[in-house]
């Protein structure tokens, strides 16, 4: 006999006990690509599987479409989505209703823990050899925008070579949110089981912001729904689940 996934019959009582809006299929405008958080290729990830499953639980059915970043809020307006899964900079308000955000990026630099390095203050980076995602030095300027001018500094969109290139020393400081970094550890170890990620710290210089991760619904209670079936996912440990099966945990 198959046994049902949890969620399923979480999802199910939901339903059953009313409140929630007709079940609907929901069009919502995901990036193109940013692993683990989303797989195009794979209509998964983390970030797609939590919203897709939050909906589930109130009877709705996700229809990922996997967009350019810049084209998210211009699909949004042009009706070809019913939500997208953040605003881009852009404030929505009064053309939909924001909802509490599925994941939250938090920005690190990371170093060798071997090396020792301080990074407290933006000053303390000059002199390093720096790898960053593509935007970086835009979003901290304060941090990165007169290094960016440095050819010790480079943005690579491909953010998968980052703990390999930071173990050989190739670069001082890597600059990555903690779970890309985590998964493309963990990837690295699927490729090569020889390979050791040496020790590392982690030297936080930010605070993540979670109204820049927030998605927009067109439909309020499509959002509260969202929002309902989000806080079951946290509340059961579906949530924590989803995190470890892109990370190996």
């Amino acid at each position: 006999m198959n046994r049902v996934p949890c969620w399923r019959l979480l999802a199910l009582a939901a339903v059953l006990a009313g409140g929630a809006a007709p079940a609907a299929t929901v069009r919502m405008g995901f990036g193109d690509n940013l692993p683990p958080y989303i797989l195009a290729e794979q209509d998964g990830g983390i970030e797609v599987e939590v919203v897709r499953e939050a909906l589930a639980l109130r009877g709705h059915t996700l229809q990922a479409q996997y967009l350019p970043m810049g084209r998210l809020t211009l699909a949004y307006r042009g009706g070809q989505t019913d939500a997208i899964m953040m605003d881009v900079g852009e404030d929505m308000t009064g053309r939909g209703h924001y909802a509490e955000p599925p994941v939250l990026y938090d920005n690190v630099f990371y170093t060798l823990q071997r090396r020792q390095l301080r990074i407290e203050r933006p000053e303390h980076l000059r002199g390093r050899t720096i790898m960053a995602f593509v935007g970086a030095a835009k979003r901290y300027p304060d941090w990165l925008g007169a290094l960016s001018r440095s050819p010790d500094y480079v943005e690579r969109n491909n953010q998968e070579a980052q703990p390999v290139l930071l173990a050989l020393g190739r670069y001082d400081v890597v600059l990555s949110d903690r779970t890309v970094f985590q998964y493309y550890v963990w990837q690295r170890r699927q490729l090569d089981p020889a390979f050791v990620m040496p020790a590392v710290d982690e030297h936080p210089f930010t605070r993540a912001d979670p109204r820049d991760y927030r998605p927009v619904f067109r439909d309020a209670q499509l959002r509260d729904d969202f929002n309902a079936g989000l806080a079951q996912l946290r509340k059961s440990g579906r949530y924590r689940a989803i995190y470890g099966k892109y990370l190996g945990e």
